[in-house]
């Protein structure tokens, strides 16, 4: 069976927020930065509207075989809401893990090409779908537009065991950041072709 990718709808937008939510449960930066699951759960949505809520309109937003996986892309020159993560991070009286987040953030901003790019902040595919190669049909979906427009590509992998999918596709490890208790986070980066 071939599977089918197709843009998400605005409208349709908390359904791949769901899915992102269900597929990063586990995800080392997101248990770090949320760790108890009702933390998770109460926050970790207002950063994945915040980081691919803007793919939407844009035509970034793809899903695979009836939300069995999805892709949140943002195109050259839209940015993620920083506002809203801001708000996030920032408190009146910030905790040691907060400063770790921030400082990751931080670095996180040293890695994003200076040039116009497509960067996915999220690619995720539900648990019950894993592993049936969803990731990778979503990947080459978007990567041929990258291809279209010559354009690299950019992301950062929160997970060491995604790298090898990321290489596969031609994304090359740019560094690693990594905080105090922080787990290691992989910006990579995918030239222009």
């Amino acid at each position: 069976m071939t599977s089918v990718v197709s843009n998400i709808a605005p409208a349709d937008a908390e359904r791949a927020f769901q899915v992102v939510l269900r597929a990063f449960e586990r995800d080392p930066m997101a248990r770090w930065s949320f760790p108890d699951a009702q933390t998770y759960h109460d926050h970790f949505p207002v950063v994945i509207r915040a980081l691919g809520g803007r793919s939407f309109a844009q035509g970034g937003a793809h899903e695979v075989d009836g939300y069995a996986g999805v892709a949140l892309w943002l195109p050259p020159g839209v940015e993620p809401d920083h506002e809203t993560l801001e708000a996030l991070m920032t408190t009146s009286d910030p905790t040691p893990l907060q400063r770790e987040v921030a400082a990751v953030v931080e670095q996180m901003a040293h890695y994003h090409p200076p040039e116009p790019h497509w960067f996915l902040p999220f690619i995720a595919v539900d648990p019950a779908h894993q592993h049936k190669g969803h990731g990778s049909t979503l990947l080459a979906h978007a990567l041929r537009q990258c291809d279209r427009d010559h354009l690299p590509a950019y992301l950062e992998s929160s997970n060491l065991a995604n790298i090898p999918l990321y290489q596969r596709h031609g994304f090359e490890v740019l560094g690693t950041i990594q905080v105090g208790s922080s787990p290691p986070l992989t910006p990579m980066l995918r030239k222009a072709r």
